[in-house]
């Protein structure tokens, strides 16, 4: 690493723990600590303009396709970076925390990528966060096999390929309180992204594969330019060839929705296209909106991907895609196969018309939860790619989506019903529990729960009672409710920190924009005062 470019190290406010010294060298946090002052300012810049422009949306202003841009739409000759060494077929993403056995059963899954999630999936206590940092080493060096205290044995494969793994880091909202540099924490993103770059970079060159990752949350092109320096100084640093970086970017907001192919132009050279977050899109849809009865969104389970808005956005993110050379994946199949019959075929079924669906509309893959799916989405894709490992070629010049198109939210829907609001509560209920005990990827009623589904729980809850959809005591009669099963299933569940965890996020006058930046601080940071 070139000296002149190392700024001071970051500082490490945790306690050690076992293997911790192998991820937090003095190397590796000098690295996050001159990324930290390239581009701590930047990323505070941002976080600025993110709440300003949220005030104008919430007075009226209009959103739509930046005019300021059209000559980066309206040009026909840019392209984005061809896909890296095991990018190029990725008819099935599987997605999961980076825990060992997790990482074990998504490497050996079938699925052609592991997207290893250090954001909605694992609640970032500083353990998990190390933890699998160090996973994600093992994984690469192939010494990720163990045994369990009962006998289970987890190993890799050996008979088949593994699936290439990208990371997810946290999003820019998001800060490390246990590392800190001059005095303030460090951007969370930056920890996620460098330790597992310093670390893992040349490593996966060396394996034939490259350093990819899935970026969370970006809200305009401004934050995919931010991303694409961070990695143009990153691989200076270390010395590892410009462009050698793939990231996916989650189209998971409603503004990035106007801003697809000026994503795609900022990262260009590293880019290896787009993501229909759709969980986080519906989340990002009621926060920026919510406050209008015009954007009143029915129970969940009622928004589905035909919805017209939601159409709009998903064959909108393959047309861009495929005009610009990138791949476009498909959304996430939270099912959880059961082991009753009926219910497991059901299941299924389910994810099959999902998947058609895309594979239809020309996604290249798509992603699933959970193992038991992954054969059921290859088979899809198979149908329809054959032995072609994406559908690039088909461009769907058809597709022509305005912004009302993309807003056009009143089509659907009616009022919540008393269902919809009991399973919100629970959602949010029993996973920040689980959240708060330090599990980020819990299963609920046969589905793989995340920060992102219990985000539009909590936002659902708040919308609702806001314009009078259902009213304060019937929802603090169903969290008493829910509050007490969950005590009677877990005696030992925070009851207290999840009851004023609910109160503050969806009871609340105005709406937080997440719940895990004051859940994380109250409840997930240890600060010990160890100096590296």
């Amino acid at each position: 690493m070139p000296s002149q470019l190392i700024a001071r190290s970051v500082d490490v406010l945790a306690a050690p723990g076992e293997r911790h010294d192998e991820i937090l060298t003095p190397a590796a946090l000098a690295f996050i600590g001159t990324l930290t002052e390239a581009f701590l300012q930047r990323r505070q810049d941002l976080l600025k303009e993110r709440r300003r422009r949220t005030m104008r949306l919430a007075e009226g202003s209009p959103l739509d396709f930046p005019m300021v841009t059209r000559r980066i739409r309206d040009d026909p000759d840019w392209r984005v970076a061809p896909p890296g060494p095991g990018l190029t077929d990725r008819r099935v993403e599987i997605t999961g925390p980076p825990e060992r056995r997790t990482a074990v059963n998504a490497l050996n899954s079938g699925a052609r990528v592991w997207l290893a999630d250090f954001e909605d999936a694992i609640a970032p206590t500083w353990d998990n966060v190390i933890n699998g940092q160090l996973n994600l080493l093992d994984a690469i060096e192939r010494r990720i096999d163990f045994t369990t205290t009962e006998g289970n044995e987890y190993r890799l494969a050996t008979d088949r390929p593994l699936a290439t793994i990208v990371v997810r880091p946290r999003g820019w909202h998001l800060d490390e309180e246990h590392l800190e540099f001059d005095g303030r924490p460090v951007p969370a993103a930056l920890v996620d992204f460098g330790l597992y770059f310093f670390h893992c970079a040349q490593r996966q060159i060396d394996a034939g594969h490259g350093p990819y990752f899935y970026l969370p949350k970006l809200e305009n092109r401004d934050e995919a330019r931010l991303w694409n320096d961070i990695f143009v100084l990153a691989q200076e640093l270390l010395g590892i060839p410009r462009g050698t970086v793939r990231a996916t970017v989650l189209i998971e907001t409603i503004t990035a929705a106007f801003e697809m192919e000026e994503i795609l132009y900022e990262l260009r050279e590293h880019s290896a296209g787009l993501n229909a977050g759709r969980w986080d899109y519906l989340f990002s849809l009621i926060k920026t909106f919510g406050h209008r009865s015009d954007f009143l969104l029915p129970d969940r389970a009622q928004v589905t991907m035909t919805a017209p808005f939601m159409r709009a956005y998903t064959e909108l993110l393959v047309a861009t895609c495929h005009k610009r050379g990138g791949h476009a994946i498909g959304g996430m199949a939270a099912q959880v196969p059961g082991k009753e019959p009926r219910a497991h075929e059901a299941a299924l079924a389910k994810v099959r018309l999902d998947k058609e669906r895309e594979a239809e509309d020309g996604f290249d893959g798509s992603w699933v939860a959970h193992p038991g799916l992954v054969p059921v989405c290859r088979e899809v894709f198979d149908g329809v790619l054959g032995e072609r490992p994406h559908q690039l070629d088909r461009t769907r010049e058809d597709v022509a989506v305005t912004p009302a198109d993309l807003l056009a939210v009143r089509r659907i829907g009616g009022p919540p019903t008393g269902e919809g609001v009991r399973t919100n509560v629970s959602v949010a209920v029993r996973y920040f529990a689980a959240w708060l005990g330090g599990q980020g990827a819990v299963a609920l009623d046969g589905l793989m729960e995340d920060a992102a589904t219990a985000e539009i729980a909590r936002t659902q809850i708040w919308q609702w009672l806001r314009h009078g959809r259902v009213d304060r005591a019937t929802v603090v009669r169903v969290l008493d409710e829910e509050l007490d099963s969950l005590a009677a299933q877990h005696p030992d569940a925070p009851l207290l920190e999840v009851q004023g965890l609910f109160e503050r996020t969806c009871l609340a006058a105005e709406l937080p924009q997440f719940f895990t930046p004051d859940a994380y601080s109250r409840h997930l940071v240890r600060r010990l005062e160890y100096r590296s």
